[in-house]
This record gives C-alpha cells, structure tokens and sequence, in this order.
C-alpha cells in the first residue's frame, strides 16, 4: 500500500536544524513525516531545490515486485527534481541476495527516475530506523553508520509541538479506524433504515430539518470531544442525517473552524461505530479532516478503507487522487468554504466564524424531510 505525506521540512521546522546530507539524521527524520514508523518498505524522499518535498512509502515486497512506476509519477507531480532512497529491511543484513535485490531495484528506480528528467541523489539501507539503526549504501559503496535517535530528530520535536501524534508503525496507526466490534452494528443498520423508511414531512420543513441536522453534528462533536459515548439510536441519526448532501458538504466546514479537532474526533467515533455502507461516509470525513490538517497517512489510511467499502464513493476518491498526486493541504482546505456558504444558508454560524456560535440542539427525534434530501441525498 503506497503511504504519501504531504508536508515539508520547511514547513515542519527551520532548515538550519536538518542536515538533509547526512543519511542517519534523514533516516531519523522519516517517521516524523510519514507519521509512523516504517518497516520493510521503500521510502521514496523528493528533493525541491535542494529542501525535503513529498515523501512515499511503499511495502518492500510490492517495490520489488515492479512497483516503483507508480512512486515515481506521484513524487514528480509533487514539482520535486530529484530524489533519495531508504530501504528499510531488518532482514537485510542476514541475506546474503538482498544486496543484488537492492541494486536491482535502485537501478530501475534511476531509470524511471531518469525518465521524467529527475535525479537519485542517493539510496540507503537500513535495518531498522531507531536509536542503533545501522544504516548502508545501497550500492556497495562502503559507506554506512548509525541511525539518529528518531525522537531527538527536530521534525519529531516540531511534530510533537504541533500536536500530531507518532506511531509506532503501521498497523498502530490502522488501528485509529478499527471497527469496534463491540457495538450491534446490526442494530445500527436497522435503526438507519427505519430513518430512511420513516413519515415524510413536508416540503416546507427540508431546510428547518437540515439546519437541525448541522447543529445535531456539532453538539455530537462536543460531546465525543468530551469523552461521551453515543447511544446506537443517535449514531444511526448522525449517519441518516450524513446522507443529505447539504448536511454533508455543510459538515465539512468544521475542518476550518475552532471545532476542527472535536469533529475530527467525531468522525473517527463514527468510523469505528457505523457498519457499511455509512461507515464509508464517517471515514471520508476522517480523511478529509486528516488531509486538511497535513497528516497524509491518516487520510489515506481512511480513504482507501472508505474506497474498499464503497469503490464509487466519489468524494473518496477524488481525496485519495488528489493525496497520492501530492495536493497540498491549503488547496483541499479550500472545500470547506463551499461548506461554509451552505451553513450559512441555513442560518447557522460554524464554531470560529464570526458572529454567535451555533446553540447545540440535540437531534430531532423525527426523521428528516425526505423531500429536503431525496433530490440531494445519495453517494457521492
């Protein structure tokens, strides 16, 4: 599975702090920027005029297996002119044909690279990237030495001071949008649909319905952020209410406002609680959220599991696309004032918009206007 952060060096900390030539601070630095760990993988770092760009990850086995193609468009669309490699393998140093592994790979890497008018500055491997990781060149040129400690790296120290947390690897930070299998999803659905089978009202009611809607999603963030727990009955509501595409697209100016954190916090409860299909809806906002605040590997964590769940999701996938061609956050923050002006239609004011913030309601024991949303609900 291919791994994307979409943050710099410069925009993580100051260039004077990071030495982007000397391999074991470099190697140090990755965790920082992928967000977790990385264990046997082919991490792919851009250089921008001469400053740390994109950087990829990608599972060693599928690297070998040819699937260097695929790294190289993404790393060349970031505007990156050259490149450096790091092959993490613990099993590198009791292989005796791993070397001949390596080269090869670092050779097609070079020639794909070579194609699209980029340089490999360099390619490294490594055994492990933590405190007494050793570190070699990938073309026997005899160079090698330590790893530094990752958490003294200044991108861990700015990582930490921005607030992002660190995994220890992968599957921990899958671990973030694991079902919980606790709950009766089956109970959830039932409740879902009753919603969706329930009385219509009438016309006139669609945007008193949708306003009720946005606030119930923001009073719901409050309280998740507060470390309450949802009964099934207002999960299965928060899940109706998303299949509105008003209620949706409004939802996702929270991104941008002083709530950003309490609905992100929301959106990952959801995605632990909801069975499919809407569980693919609460794990788009996961990814939009993650993306919109600069940690790639969170939102591509949730995109492609939303994408596994509904493969036609359309907002998913235009995320997902938008994250493996190496889209700024700035730009995807952008969607968010389009879901500002549809709040503001209904007369709400989002938590850090000027003005009152909105009075939580809880949400409404009626089934919204299916006339308000059956022209506009629906995937997408």
């Amino acid at each position: 599975m291919l791994t994307v952060s979409i943050g710099t060096v410069e925009h993580m900390t100051p260039r004077r702090d990071f030495n982007l030539t000397h391999p074991g601070s470099l190697i140090a630095a990755i965790p920082a920027v992928l967000g977790f760990v990385p264990e046997r993988s082919l991490v792919i770092v851009g250089i921008d005029r001469g400053e740390m760009g994109a950087v990829l990850r990608i599972d060693l086995s599928d690297a070998l297996a040819g699937g260097v193609g695929h790294l190289v468009e993404v790393v060349a669309s970031s505007g990156a002119d050259a490149a450096i490699a790091v092959i993490v393998d613990d099993a590198g140093s009791d292989c005796a044909s791993c070397g001949q592994d390596y080269a090869g790979l670092c050779a097609a890497l070079d020639d794909r690279l070579d194609a699209v008018d980029m340089t490999l500055i360099d390619a490294h491997v490594v055994d492990r990237i933590a405190a007494g990781g050793r570190w070699h060149c990938a073309d026997g040129c005899g160079a090698g030495g330590a790893v530094d400690d990752p958490a003294a790296s200044p991108l861990s120290m700015a990582a930490v001071l921005d607030g992002r947390r660190l995994y220890a690897n992968r599957d921990e930070l899958e671990s973030v949008i694991a079902t919980d299998l606790d709950r009766d999803a089956a109970g959830i659905a039932r409740a879902v649909q009753e919603l969706d089978d329930g009385p219509r009202l009438g016309d006139q009611d669609g945007r008193g319905v949708q306003r009720k809607a946005v606030r119930g999603i923001i009073a719901a963030a409050r309280r998740v952020a507060r470390g309450k727990t949802l009964s099934d009955p207002e999960v299965a509501r928060l899940a109706y209410d998303l299949t509105d595409l008003t209620v949706r697209d409004a939802a996702y100016a929270l991104a941008v406002g002083s709530s950003a954190d309490a609905a992100e916090q929301l959106w990952v409860y959801l995605a632990r609680v909801l069975p499919p299909p809407w569980r693919a809806e609460a794990l788009t906002f996961v990814g939009f959220f993650a993306y919109a605040r600069g940690d790639g590997p969170l939102a591509g964590v949730a995109l492609s599991a939303a994408l596994g769940i509904d493969p036609a999701h359309r907002m998913a996938g235009m995320l997902d696309s938008a994250l493996q061609a190496g889209m700024r956050p700035d730009k995807i923050r952008d969607l968010a004032t389009t879901g500002a002006g549809l709040a503001r239609d209904l007369g709400i004011t989002l938590p850090g918009e000027r003005g009152q913030d909105v009075r939580p309601s809880r949400p409404s024991r009626r089934a919204p206007s299916r006339a308000a949303g059956r022209r506009s609900r629906g995937r997408e």
